[in-house]
């Protein structure tokens, strides 16, 4: 949803089932205007601010898992105390640059995953997340 309006992000917002609020439209087209990309809940507030939206932390937060349950986005938990949400919800792995806390997609076709276990009993795999950790050579 690259450069949507809120006209959209609210029609996006009723088809997953979720009531467009003018708190939940505005950080819509925050999150989406600028295409596929990865954003903690912290980063998204501070965009908010800086554009004049008048949201509390936990709004940021409560709004970004409500999208993530509609499947608007993905959850990428990269490292235990940074969890980012991501736009874009195809099946794709990432790369995670340590140190610069920078996520970066990896097209699905460029890495081929085998030999998994049986899930257990009355459970199907419903997706694999590979976080490749990529840090700047040393000498």
């Amino acid at each position: 949803m690259t450069g949507a309006s809120p006209i959209a992000i609210e029609v996006r917002l009723r088809g997953a089932g979720l009531r467009p609020t003018r708190q939940r439209v505005a950080l819509g087209d925050l999150l989406f205007a600028k295409g596929d990309r990865h954003l903690t809940v912290e980063e998204l507030h501070e965009e908010a601010v800086a554009a004049g939206v008048p949201v509390s932390l936990a709004t940021v937060y409560n709004t970004l898992h409500q999208f993530t349950e509609a499947g608007l986005i993905r959850v990428l938990a990269v490292e235990s105390t940074k969890t980012y949400f991501d736009t874009n919800v195809s099946d794709h792995h990432h790369f995670f640059i340590e140190g610069e806390n920078e996520v970066l997609d990896i097209p699905v076709s460029n890495l081929t995953i085998g030999n998994l276990p049986e899930p257990p009993e009355g459970m199907e795999i419903a997706h694999v997340d590979v976080v490749i950790r990529l840090r700047a050579k040393q000498g």
